[in-house]
Formats: structure tokens, sequence, C-alpha cells
């Protein structure tokens, strides 16, 4: 069962990273090389699992394990797979679109395209809540080692499919074009839909405790009854003196009222478990700008750095991040789990030390009089002056100092490999990589303590948290994940220039070393809590030899 799950996560996660990648894409062409599309899809994905993650969870705790694997899967692929089809006919037939009803057919297009991808990945949210947070905890028959050894093994296979997956299909979508990437990952979504379908199947008849789920809640029977028979007599009241029209509006609003309460529910109970600091901890280390993502991106490009070089760094951290999970197995053996955590969050800290002294080292853009509107003309001067020294590190873009980490597409070129500004002198350095070279030093070596931390916390949910509660618990932390990871993009957005990415660096350290600190205090309470139970069995133990 190990290895068809590790096959089957395969296959979901190189689907996962390949649509995740070419829907970005997509988007940005679909919309004449801008970004707003992207961002409202972001902002929709954010969204939706901010609101309905408790939801999700709830509905993953409620029903057979197989019928939720199957479904989520299903879900997601077939929703994938219409969404391709979608936007091979809008790419294939883009102009004649645009002239009928007077272009509201492409808004429909769009908004059909945006809806369908999200829904794939509330399904996506899910199968990973359901087959990562609770098959796993009972294929290994909730072997702590086993357990560990399971989780570090998707995290690997998570990471090599991060730098492949999008490698592959933008390859297709290069050498061919976008029509043939639709394709490309329509068949894959479909063979992949059946291969893990059979594969799942096999392992939940393979595994009979699969079958076996405890109730969600354990609650008196009569009064659940009496509540049942008080709603019916409510209903039929409301039936005769309302029309029908009205006690379906009625309907709707008490579903939503339930689904209010049902989410009201999650929160609560993932704020009663014992692990809620640590998950709090994982949660706000979403909040940075100190990974490879857009945002690191857009930085480095105006630092000079192009886009081969960035792509390695890119492989260099995935190395990283594989050394993180192989770091994680071993300390948990020799330390414990807890322990191992702790380690983790000092190692990311000290690398993060690194990225912090970027910001103050030479060739960094930082200036700090762009964030100063009311200081003194002298002061305002002599910053200016400042500046000025500092500014001939820095590349200089279209638009002026003002310049948005991230620029419109139209004034990139795309090609297969590089990415390269339009007004970036070739053949000219910077005086100085010092701080560029900190910051991804940085970035790269805290990737190891960070997954290491994030397998510490991932299985302190799996194993702190009863088996009734495990998907509703997930569902609110992916929520609190989202919505800690939207935060970060309301501070580019504060601050999108580049000589304010130092006051970013800064931001993101802070939110991170308060994540840790709340995995210290969690720490602290549960060894104080082993220790008195130590106390308590050592007490019992003479006790018993007295008598």
């Amino acid at each position: 069962p190990k290895f068809l799950i590790y096959v089957s996560g395969a296959l979901s996660m190189w689907g996962d990273r390949m649509w995740h990648f070419a829907i970005s894409v997509f988007l940005i062409e679909l919309y004449g090389h801008n970004l707003l599309l992207t961002a409202v899809f972001g902002l929709v994905v954010a969204g939706s699992v901010l609101l309905l993650g408790a939801l999700i969870g709830d509905w993953v705790d409620r029903n057979p394990r197989n019928k939720v694997a199957h479904a989520s899967l299903f879900i997601q692929n077939i929703s994938v797979t219409v969404c391709s089809i979608v936007l091979m006919l809008v790419f294939s037939y883009k102009q004649r679109i645009e002239q009928i009803w007077d272009g509201w057919l492409t808004v429909v297009c769009y908004t059909v395209v945006i809806v369908l991808a999200d829904v794939a990945n509330l399904a996506s949210t899910a199968l990973t809540i359901a087959i990562q947070r609770d098959w796993i905890v009972v294929i290994t028959g909730y072997n702590r080692g086993h357990l560990a050894g399971m989780n570090a093994t998707m995290r690997r296979i998570d990471q090599v499919t991060n730098i492949l997956a999008p490698l592959a299909v933008g390859q297709v979508m290069t050498l061919a074009s976008n029509v043939v990437g639709c394709g490309f990952i329509l068949g894959w979504n479909l063979v992949s839909l059946i291969v893990e379908f059979f594969f799942l199947s096999r392992v939940y008849r393979i595994v009979p405790a699969l079958s076996v789920k405890p109730p969600v809640v354990d609650v008196d029977q009569t009064y659940l009854q009496r509540i049942e028979r008080r709603s019916q007599g409510m209903a039929e009241s409301i039936i005769n003196l309302l029309n029908l029209k009205q006690f379906l509006s009625f309907c709707c609003c008490y579903q939503i009222f339930t689904h209010c309460g049902t989410c009201k529910d999650g929160w609560r109970a993932y704020y009663r478990q014992p692990v809620f600091l640590a998950g709090m901890g994982l949660a706000f280390l979403y909040t940075t700008v100190l990974g490879f993502d857009c945002i690191t991106t857009g930085y480095a490009y105006t630092q000079g750095i192009s886009g081969s070089l960035l792509s390695l760094l890119m492989g260099v951290s995935a190395i990283t991040g594989l050394m993180g999970t192989v770091m994680f197995t071993r300390l948990r053996k020799t330390y414990g789990l807890v322990n191992t955590g702790i380690i983790s969050s000092c190692l990311h800290l000290g690398c993060l030390l690194l990225c912090v002294c970027s910001v103050f080292a030479p060739g960094s853009p930082m200036d700090l009089s762009l964030l100063m509107p009311y200081i003194t003309s002298n002061s305002s001067a002599e910053l200016g002056g400042m500046a000025g020294q500092r500014q001939k590190h820095t590349y200089p873009l279209m638009g002026g100092s003002n310049q948005p980490l991230l620029p419109d597409r139209s004034s990139i070129h795309w090609t297969n490999n590089t990415v390269l500004f339009d007004n970036v002198p070739s053949g000219t350095a910077p005086e100085s990589y010092i701080s560029i070279i900190l910051l991804f030093l940085g970035v790269i070596t805290a990737r190891i303590g960070l997954w290491s931390f994030d397998l510490t916390v991932t299985q302190l949910l799996q194993e702190n948290i009863c088996e009734s509660e495990r998907g509703v618990v997930n569902g609110v932390q992916s929520s609190m994940n989202y919505l800690m990871d939207l935060l970060h993009f309301i501070m580019v957005i504060s601050a999108p220039q580049p000589q304010h990415f130092g006051i970013l660096v800064i931001i993101s350290v802070l939110f991170i070393t308060t994540g840790h600190t709340m995995y210290f205090l969690y720490a602290h309470k549960a060894k104080r809590k082993r220790l008195c139970q130590l106390q308590k069995q050592k007490m019992d133990v003479d006790s018993r030899s007295e008598e």
C-alpha cells in the first residue's frame, strides 16, 4: 500500500504542479499580457479555501474514506479536463469569440475558466487532507517511525515534481503551442484519473482499517432525535404559513446558517487542539517574501539576475529542501519529534539572518526616504544622496525609481529558458553582488530548516488530532495558511517598489520569528505536560511498591 500511495501521490502532484504553472501563463496570454486575470484567480483561490476550508474538512470527516477520495479525485480531474477544453477553444477561436455578444462571451469564458480552476483546487485540497493527513496515518498503523518516513517521502516527491513538472509542460508550450499544452494537460489528467482511481481502490481493499471510521461527534442520540422532531415540526408550520417560494428562500437561508455554524465549530475545534500553537506557528511562516515565488523572482530581475541563473538557484533550493526531509527523519529518531521542531526552528531563523544582513549590505537598493514623505528637506537631501549612491547597484528600469516588483509582461522577452527586461543593459554588471548573494544564500539554506519544521508540525497534527476531527482541523489549518499567504501579497501591494523590498524582508522575518515563538511555547507546554505525566507515573509506581 505504501508504494501505491507514493505512485498515486506522484501522479496527483505532477498534475497539480503542471496545472498551477500552466493556468497562470494561460491567463496572462488570454488577457493581453496583463496580470489582472492571474491576480483575480489567486484571490479567488485563496478566498475560497479560506472560507470553505472548514466545510471541506467536515465533509472529509463525515463520509467514508473511499467515497471522499474517489469524489475528490473525480471532481479535480474532470474540472481540469473541462477547463482545458474551454481554454483550447478560446485560444483557437479567440477573435470570433470576442465578436460575439459585444465581447461578453469572452468574459463568460474567463469566468468559467477561473471557476473551474477554483473547483479543481478545492477538490485537490480535499484529496490532500484525505490522503496525506488521514490515510497515511491509518496505513502506518499509527507507528510514529513509519509515519515520519511516509511524510518525508511524500514531501520529497513533492519537491521533485515542483521542479520537473513545470519544466515539462513549459517545454511543450514553448516548442508547440498553448493549445497543445492544454491538450497535454487534458490527456495527463484523464490517464491520471484512471490510474489513481485504481490504485486508491486497491489500497482501500488492502488495508481493512481504512473502512473503519469513528463517528464525527459523540453526542446523545436522544438529543439528536428531539432536535430532528422539532425541526420537522417547525418545517411543517412554515409550509402551512408560507408559499413555496418563501419556503425555498427560508431553506436556503437555513442552509447558509448551518454551513456558517459548521465553519464556526471547525474553528473552535482547531482552537481546542493541544497542537494549536504549533499549527498557528506554521501558518505564520506563509507571510513571507523569502521564497521562490513571483515576488522574489521579480526582485531578482531588478538586481540583474538572469532567468537561467534563477532557474539554477531554484534547482539548488529543491536539493536543500530534500536535505531538510532527510534531516527531519534523522533528528526525529535521535531527539524526538518536539525537539526536532526546536532544532529546525533555530536553523531556519539562523539562516534567515543572512537575508536581514542583505538588506544593509552593499548593493542593496533599500531607500527609506520613499516611506517618509514628511521628513525635513535637509534630511531628505541627505537620504537622497545616500539613495543615489546605492541606486548605482540597481539596474535602471522603465518608469523610474518607482518601478513595481511585478512589471507588466509586455516589457519582458519570453524565451525558452530566460527572461530579460527590455532596458537592462547586457554585458554590464552591478558594482556589488553582496546583497543579492546574501539574500539567496539565506533563502536557499533556510529551506533545510523550513521543510524539516513543516514535516514536524504536520506529524504533530497527525498524531495529536483525534480521528473524528482530523479532516475539519486540517481544513481550518489550510484556511489559516491561505490567510497568512494573502497577507504577504497585501504587504507587496503596499510597498511594491524594489527599494521597499528590504522592508518586506524585515517584516517577513518578524512574522517567521513570531511563528517559531508560538512553536517554542507549544514545545514548552508539551514538555511540561510530559514531565508531569512521568512524575505521576513515578508516584503511582512508588505507591504500589509501598503497598
